[in-house]
Formats: C-alpha cells, sequence, structure tokens
C-alpha cells in the first residue's frame, strides 16, 4: 500500500500551483510535507484527494490510479483526509460529526470503529455529546482526526495538524499520530516546519512554491 505521485501537475484558475511533483509514501511509514504557507501543501492534498483537478501526472494508491476513482470513492477503499480547517459542523454533537463518514459511506462496521476511535482519543469520549461549536479550538482538532480516522484505514493525510493548537494538546496529538505510524497506516503530514513531526516520520519532503525536489527528502 504504497503512495505514489509521478509529474503531477494542478492549476488554480488557469495559475499553475503545483509543477511536475514526484513523491512516494511506502506502505506503513509515515512522511513529511514540510513547506511555508502558499507553497502547495494543501493543493496536493487536496489533488489527492479527487477534490481539485489535476492537469497531468500519475496519482495511484495501493497500485490503484485515484485519477480515475471517484473523490467519493476514495472513503471506501480507506483513504481519508483531516483538513487544517477542521470543517465540523457546529450544530452537531462530536458523535455525529465523527460518525458522518460511516453515514455517507456505508461503512458497516461504525459501531465498532467508533469504539476504536475512542480507545485512540479517550478526551474526545468524555465529550461526545457537546456540539461541535461549544469545543475549543484544539478540541476540534483532536474530533477532526478522530472524523478521518473513521474512514481512514489504509492512508491518512494530515493537513498542519498541529497549526493553532495549545502545547499541551500538541504534545496529546503527536502521541496519538505517533502511535497511527506503528499501526501499519501509510500517513502523509503537512506542517509549515518540522518543529513537531521531526520525531515522528521516516522522512521528509520539502514543497516549495508547488515544486519537490528528490534532492529536499531527507530521512528523519
Amino acid at each position: 500500500m504504497t503512495l505514489e505521485i509521478k509529474n503531477l501537475n494542478v492549476s488554480i484558475g488557469n495559475i499553475p500551483i503545483l509543477r511536475d511533483v514526484s513523491l512516494s509514501v511506502p506502505s506503513g511509514q509515515m512522511f513529511g510535507l514540510i513547506g511555508h504557507n502558499g507553497a502547495g501543501k494543501t493543493t496536493l492534498m487536496r489533488a489527492i484527494m479527487g477534490l481539485l483537478e489535476v492537469d497531468g501526472g500519475d496519482v495511484s494508491f495501493d497500485g490503484n490510479d485515484l485519477r480515475k476513482m471517484a473523490d467519493h470513492a476514495r472513503a471506501k477503499n480507506g483513504i481519508s483526509y483531516m483538513p487544517e480547517d477542521r470543517r465540523l459542523i457546529p450544530s452537531l454533537t462530536v458523535e455525529e460529526n465523527i460518525l458522518m463518514p460511516a453515514w455517507t459511506n456505508g461503512i458497516t462496521d461504525a459501531k465498532e470503529r467508533l469504539e476504536w476511535v475512542y480507545d485512540l482519543l479517550p478526551e474526545i469520549a468524555q465529550f461526545r455529546q457537546r456540539r461541535a461549536l461549544q469545543l475549543s479550538g484544539g478540541q476540534q482538532k483532536l474530533v477532526s482526526l478522530g472524523r478521518a480516522l473513521m474512514p481512514g484505514r489504509k492512508l491518512l493525510l494530515l493537513d498542519e495538524p498541529f497549526e493553532g493548537v495549545a502545547p499541551v494538546l500538541s504534545r496529546r496529538l503527536s502521541e496519538v499520530i505517533a502511535n497511527l505510524g506503528r499501526s501499519g497506516l501509510c500517513v502523509l503530514i503537512s506542517e509549515s516546519d518540522d518543529s513537531h513531526s521531526s520525531d515522528l516520520v521516516t522522512g521528509s519532503y520539502r514543497i516549495e512554491r508547488g515544486t519537490v525536489h528528490p534532492a529536499d527528502m531527507q530521512p528523519a
């Protein structure tokens, strides 16, 4: 189960954003994607998820051509994305937000999966009946991660998971993400710098102005 991207090009409004991006995240490993704001990290993750149209290049996971797969089918194939801005539904409870991917994708073992999420993140189980709008920003990050884990059985894309999170919760997120790496998941984490992910990842790619060079990959 390897994520393979080769010569990927993406434009938004006729403006090139990603230019011949190539990277690989092997099965069961965790890699960082490091770059300043505007470098193209979110664009790359959204392109992998099928949320942005691709101009050219190859994107595959577990031997499947993702460009030929409908965006909604990725969750059914164990691929999930945690966006930087969380995107929880404020009026729904924590548990309802976490279960949303199960409802929309027909995940049959949702109950067992939910209990696994609560075991991994017991703190969110404590406020499962609160509405999302009642949570702090850090708590919302934890819930967003829990929601991503419902369908994310094989590949998990984490976009700036530590951004705007208090140090205590940041350390807690690091612990949880480290456990995910040991569970066999393929994980790509984006950050503005590697201050949080350096101890978690097998290696890192640096992205600058929409370009990733092989020389930018450095083992952790």
